[in-house]
């Protein structure tokens, strides 16, 4: 098939389009970097042509609650509308658990947007909600980190593999649209303080961390709200595999 991956550039976007192509796909890689902008909407006709399917893994910078609504809305509305014009007949988005039920959250809103156009839109589609992925822990306290010293949110996930992410997304692709997929999680649930603690030391890096809802995740993400719900599709790769896999910068 000839796939288009959006956000290809991206952590899961590069991961996803690598696997298509150990599988035999074609792979149209679709970023700003590559001269395609989501935002205004240039350079899309080209390079969707002759495309069957769209993985959208765009990720949207920083920004407060509207901003980034807008920046989800622009490039999915942009992006559905050349997926029209081309014939492209799957629209996978990445989406994430349970961000209909918690608010101020500005990311959660954008993705939100971003579910509401893809299922309201002109093309056939697949919305796959994944958990926090293994690296997310590490990442948020890099957002917050001062001196040493990094605020991260207590939360209870159960995280997945990027790997897995990718496969899994690869899989979709290639097939029927479904609507909306089931919950996709990782096979354990795990605190993401402990997450951080661990990450950051494989990695050589020791950073003390201070737990607080007064952060950039309140306490509306407390409890169960980030896990996924009945019928879940697991994937196999544990946090401690993929902990493994994690080297100190200077042995990379």
């Amino acid at each position: 098939m000839r796939i288009a991956v959006a956000g290809a550039t991206g952590n899961i976007g590069s991961l996803t389009a690598a696997v298509l192509e150990r599988q035999g796909h074609e792979v149209v890689r679709i970023s700003r970097s590559l001269g395609v902008d989501l935002r205004k909407g240039e350079g899309l006709d080209g390079v969707l042509a002759g495309v069957e399917a769209v993985v959208d893994a765009i990720n949207a910078p920083p920004a407060d609650e509207a901003a980034t609504v807008e920046f989800f809305g622009a490039t999915t509305r942009n992006l559905l509308a050349a997926e029209e014009r081309a014939g492209v007949g799957h629209h996978v988005l990445l989406s994430i658990v349970g961000i209909h039920d918690i608010g101020g959250n500005a990311h959660y809103a954008g993705k939100r947007e971003q579910e509401r156009l893809v299922a309201e839109g002109p093309v056939p589609w697949t919305i796959v909600p994944f958990t926090q992925f293994h690296d997310f822990a590490a990442m948020v306290t890099s957002w917050t980190e001062q001196d040493g010293v990094a605020t991260i949110a207590p939360l209870l996930v159960r995280p997945i593999a990027p790997s897995d992410v990718a496969d899994i997304l690869a899989e979709i692709a290639t097939g029927e649209a479904k609507g909306r997929y089931v919950d996709v999680a990782g096979p354990e649930p795990h605190d993401l303080v402990d997450m951080a603690r661990r990450t950051n030391q494989a990695r050589g890096r020791e950073v003390r961390l201070v737990p607080t809802w007064s952060g950039i995740f309140g306490a509306s993400m407390a409890g169960e709200v980030l896990l996924p719900g009945e019928g879940a599709r697991i994937a196999p790769t544990t946090f401690d595999e993929w902990l493994a896999t994690q080297k100190p910068a200077e042995e990379v």
